[in-house]
């Protein structure tokens, strides 16, 4: 799959064949299933976010079809066209905030790939509502990416970047929409310039391409540069050490026209003479002529719905229920910067509400990322649909230790289908209620956003018609700055204080049910939408909760949304592994009450703290509504539902939790190796699983090597990647911390002699995807040393020295066995291969330290501790079980995979890749060279572990593995 993410169409274009717009659609074809974009779509975006090394820890998934209450013999409403949403968080230095002044004759470069036959059309192709085009004009509108040359291109700007003020980048654009013919004219605009440019400069992989093609393809992964002329060998240089490609198509003028050349055929031949006022001056204002239509969906019929029925059809619906099939195949340790993920807990449920991420190798402070989408409420009210998607974006992100609501920040991703009845008059008045009306009440804003307004699908396959039209779809992203990133609540309950459950109401008593998951799994909308009738009211539970945080008032925290307040009690007992009584009162209507997704949040509050939240609420104005609804049962493991004193459910939590992890086990079955997926289910079953835990012989400690680090005596260690490879950053901090001058290390630098190993005591082989795998992971890597004589023999002496050491993780350490034939003491170790499971694993696991030779584990033998795992490739496979036992009896195998009971296991997912005798870390005969699958440097912090036993330090036990180093070196 990583092979062919560079793939165009283009490679079956013919010169004398037509354009692809001008291809007749053809009718019948068949669309794609839901079924089909549930499997394979998370893999793309996953496969491709794993390969970039950009950790994926929050998301939401949405599914939706009802009738249209206007139509009902064809038209549907919901989604056939998905919804795909990326984003991140970075920080910028303030001398980069705003691009620099360009000289006449900056050079403007194209840095990145090539450009293919991607992405033709632009707007005019993509947004548009699926099945309405021609089959092959789809495909070429595809935006689609090759991560690895990606991750290239960071490299080079992330090296620019590091120098401070002496940065050689004076301006950037991104290459999207309209490709360079959009990216370099708003480049030389923002410097109001002009531009004179050469087509044929442009790097290219399809010759035949007409100029329009090379100039407006839409193919990813390059930016537009501006370098001062005097640094442009500097910048090339750098392009070089990252083997990424880089060409300068021209340069800046004083004259506002642009210029674009085209030599292949005439000398003088320009392809493009304009005006730069033409192109940008002021645009008209668009005018749209729209009526409302709102639907009047029938009040919601429920009498005869009983309790069991429905806590089974809610906990089963793919917007409630486990989403592990989706989680657990994308990296979200890499960066080693990852304070919380979506995993809560010893048992790692996914039940998250906000995601965090520390800013930096020292130091608490972060940042945080939270998601709100209230689609389905649309389909009654669009307006209040859009204020309930801020709302959950806001409850969710209060979770994390933000100082103040005026901090948080949001980016607004509109999806709509314009051109419907009502739809844009629906998508005009939610802009309106949002960004007008509710946000200014609020006291925040959405400087950013993105819209989609083309979510219909209009086509026919061998069924009939197809008609589906989405709701008014906007899902915001909620970010903001974390003062202390360890201060983070999770909805996992702390079983052992005596304790309550509590609901703040900001539904301020109203108990809609409209466009709930209770309505849905029934195939109902209902008339009555959530809202927020009070703002001021949800600003000041931000405030309140800011204060429960910081005085440590609160045990546990999470958000009611979909499924509502019983599906938040559950998922918290899930993620305990606890019962919970449910208490409701006789004047409560069962019903509305359990689940209504109205905006809210419960929290466990300890019982020798409840006078003080009861304080703070109420200076707040809101202790009328919060209320008990639960407690945590430490007698039993079943969830109740009491109302006064009778017990109308009753149901063992495990049971529960098995419906809820039903649907991502169905999927996982026909998507993954059902062996595996069967063997992670029927581990819910054990009420008795002790979860993830630590077993520590020694703790870490200063010694006095690292003690002598502090005077300036750090030996230099070479922190090795490859292109593509993407976990280097953590793994030099890692030694750093521990008294290394830690030193990034290209091949490009040993192939062109600017580093040598042998200035080096010490060599980090760093994870990642290098040359995106393409070769097998780590394979093509290693056979660009073998196969050049130079580095071999480079590699071979640094081996050779007794005085060295080398550690290999991940894809290092799928390189670093590739090696042993340069490795003294290293015959007989494993290959590593396709994951057992068939899918990349990114999950905490638990493993065991055993007696070996390895000078980084001295000290360790017998730890028993959780560890981050990341790899599609991670299976260790020996030749034999001989070779097994003799790497055993000489102490040479240093790490394998246990249960949550400590024993070496083969089940998965405790062993997430089907390793032979769980083992998962070799080393070699006399000690020094140890390869290990899984990532101690992403977590050497103990902030960094998704779940940690309460009395670690500042550093977690993993830390000793780079001290050990340290100290073996003197």
């Amino acid at each position: 799959r990583a092979g062919l993410t560079g793939f165009s169409v283009s490679n079956l274009h013919l010169p004398d064949a037509p354009m692809p717009w001008e291809l007749p659609a053809r009718q019948p074809r068949r669309l794609a299933s839901a079924l089909e974009i549930m499997l394979d779509g998370p893999i793309g975006g996953a496969s491709f976010n794993n390969e970039f090394g950009r950790p994926n820890i929050g998301g939401y998934f949405r599914t939706l079809e009802v009738r249209d209450v206007n139509d009902q013999s064809v038209r549907r409403r919901g989604y056939h066209k998905p919804i795909m949403l990326a984003g991140g968080i970075g920080n910028i230095r303030e001398p980069h905030v705003h691009k620099q002044a360009l000289p006449v004759g900056a050079k403007i470069l194209v840095l990145g790939g090539p450009a293919m036959l991607i992405g033709l059309g632009g707007g005019a192709a993509s947004s548009v509502g699926s099945g309405k085009s021609a089959e092959q004009l789809d495909f070429a509108s595809v935006q689609r990416g090759n991560a690895e040359m990606q991750r290239r291109c960071q490299e080079v700007i992330d090296r620019c970047v590091a120098l401070g003020v002496d940065n050689p980048i004076l301006s950037i654009h991104d290459v999207g929409a309209g490709g360079l013919s959009n990216a370099v004219p708003e480049l030389i605009e923002d410097a109001r310039r002009g531009g004179k440019f050469e087509l044929r400069r442009i790097p290219n992989d399809d010759p035949v391409m007409s100029p329009m093609e090379i100039w407006c393809n839409e193919a990813q992964e390059r930016y537009v540069i501006a370098i001062e002329p005097q640094r442009l060998k500097e910048f090339e240089a750098m392009c070089q050490r990252e083997n990424c490609p880089c060409a300068m198509i021209g340069e800046a003028t004083a004259e506002r026209v642009l210029r674009l050349r085209d030599g292949i055929d005439s000398a003088d031949k320009c392809v493009v003479d304009i005006d730069m006022h033409a192109l940008f001056g002021a645009p008209q204002q668009m005018l749209r002529d729209v009526t409302h239509d709102q639907a009047l969906y029938p009040p919601l019929e429920l009498a005869t719905v009983q309790l069991a029925e429905a806590i089974d059809r809610v906990l089963h619906l793919p917007a409630v229920a486990d989403k592990s099939f989706l989680i657990t195949i994308g990296d979200r340790s890499v960066t080693g910067q990852i304070t919380r993920d979506q995993m809560v807990g010893p048992w790692q449920v996914p039940v998250a509400d906000v995601a965090v991420s520390v800013t930096g190798f020292d130091g608490v402070r972060g940042e945080a990322m939270a998601i709100g989408e209230r689609a389905p409420l649309a389909l009654i009210n669009p307006a209040a649909s859009g204020r309930m998607a801020v709302a959950e974006a806001l409850t969710n992100i209060a979770a994390a230790d933000v100082a103040a609501l005026g901090d948080v920040r949001l980016s607004a991703n509109w999806m709509a289908a314009a051109g419907e009845d009502g739809e844009e008059a629906a998508l005009f008045d939610t802009v309106y209620a949002v960004t007008q009306e509710f946000l200014p009440q609020l006291g925040i804003s959405v400087p950013v956003g993105k819209d989609s307004l083309s979510m219909a699908t209009h086509a026919e396959d061998e069924n009939g018609p197809i008609d589906v039209v989405a709701p008014v779809s906007l899902v915001v992203s909620a970010f903001a700055a974390v003062n202390d990133v360890q201060r983070t609540l999770t909805p996992e309950p702390d079983v052992a204080k005596d304790s309550e459950l509590l609901l703040i109401d900001l539904g301020m008593g109203h108990q809609r049910l409209g466009g709930s998951a209770l309505a849905q799994v029934y195939e109902q909308v209902g008339d009555k939408a959530p809202d927020i009738e009070a703002p001021e009211a949800l600003c000041a539970f931000f405030s309140a909760t800011r204060e429960l945080i910081r005085n440590d008032t609160l045990l546990a925290y999470h958000d009611r949304s979909d499924g509502g307040l019983f599906v938040t009690l559950c998922e918290m007992a899930f993620a305990g592994r606890c019962g919970i009584e449910i208490m409701l009162r006789s004047s409560d209507q069962l019903l509305p009450h359990l689940f209504n997704e109205e905006a809210g949040v419960v929290v466990q509050v300890r019982h020798d703290r409840r006078a003080q939240f009861d304080t703070i609420l109420k200076r707040y104005g809101l202790d009328d509504c919060t209320r008990l609804v639960a407690r945590v049962s430490r007698r039993h493991h079943d969830v109740m539902v009491q109302v006064d004193t009778e017990c109308v459910f009753r149901k063992p939590r495990a049971a529960l939790h098995r419906a809820w992890a039903e649907t991502s086990y169905r999927l996982q079955r026909l998507r993954d190796n059902p062996q595996c997926v069967e063997e992670a289910y029927d581990s819910l079953l054990d009420d008795d699983d002790p979860g993830l835990h630590a077993s520590v012989l020694q703790t870490t400690s200063q010694t006095p090597a690292i003690a002598a680090a502090a005077l300036g005596v750090r030996p230099c260690i070479a922190i090795l990647r490859e292109q593509g490879v993407n976990g280097h950053l953590e793994m030099a901090a890692a030694f750093d911390h521990a008294g290394f001058a830690a030193v990034d290390v290209t091949m490009d630098d040993l192939l062109h002699g600017r580093q040598h190993l042998d200035r080096f005591q010490g060599l980090a082989v760093c994870g990642g995807f290098s040359f995106g795998d393409v070769l097998g992971a780590g394979l093509g890597w290693a056979k660009s040393i073998l196969l050049q004589p130079i580095l071999e023999a480079e590699f071979r002496e640094f081996f050779a020295n007794p005085n060295t050491f080398a550690l290999g993780v991940c894809n290092g350490c799928q390189m670093m066995s590739a090696l042993r034939t340069i490795i003294p003491g290293t015959n007989l170790w494993p290959t590593f291969e396709r994951n057992l499971s068939e899918q990349f694993e990114a999950r905490m696991v638990m493993v065991e330290v055993l007696e070996s030779q390895s000078i980084l584990f001295r000290g360790m033998a017998g730890d028993r501790l959780p560890v981050v795992v990341a790899h599609g490739e991670g299976r260790t496979v020996f030749e034999s079980v001989a070779d097994r036992k003799c790497l055993a009896s000489t102490g040479q195998l240093a790490m394998r995979y246990v249960d949550n009971w400590g024993t070496a296991t083969q089940r998965y997912p405790a062993n997430p890749n089907g390793s032979d005798g769980g083992i998962t870390g070799v080393v070699s005969q006399d000690g020094r060279v140890t390869l290990l699958m899984p990532h101690p440097e992403r977590i050497f912090r103990t902030l960094n572990c998704s779940w940690h036993p309460p009395d670690w330090g500042n550093y977690s036990p993993w830390f000793k593995l780079f001290e050990n180093a340290r100290t073996w070196i003197g």
